[in-house]
């Protein structure tokens, strides 16, 4: 159990993060939704010759996985991670589902104060 000391500490350690920290949870969700429909246009265009959503989903994910990655460091230089800790939360923009697990960490660890 949390004391409401710690609890306030780490309040206080996440304060000047909450911007930079929220972009970043908003882009690892919609880096990680365009992937998936990226994923979807893979298997309609190799799997069943439907090339329709290719045109449209690489660029998506394209664009919003540059975002992130801006963000990314932002949030990574202003949290001061370990170069490891950013690059691996770099990659997850380009693993299905991973962005998704990677903002849970991300999240959590910046809450509580603890470096990446």
């Amino acid at each position: 159990m949390v004391s409401t000391e710690e609890r306030d500490g780490a309040a206080k350690v996440a304060a000047p993060l909450k911007g930079p920290l929220v972009r970043y949870r908003v882009l690892a969700y919609v880096t990680g939704v365009a992937l998936l429909l990226l994923t979807v246009a893979f298997i309609l265009k190799y799997g069943f010759d439907s090339a329709g959503m290719m045109s449209w989903a690489g660029v998506t994910h394209g664009v919003f996985y540059m975002i992130y990655l801006v963000l990314a460091v932002d949030l990574a230089l202003k949290a001061r991670w370990s170069i490891k800790g950013t690059v691996l939360v770099l990659l997850a923009g380009t693993i299905p589902f991973l962005s998704f697990v990677a903002e849970r960490v991300v999240t959590h660890r910046v809450e509580v104060g603890r470096k990446l």
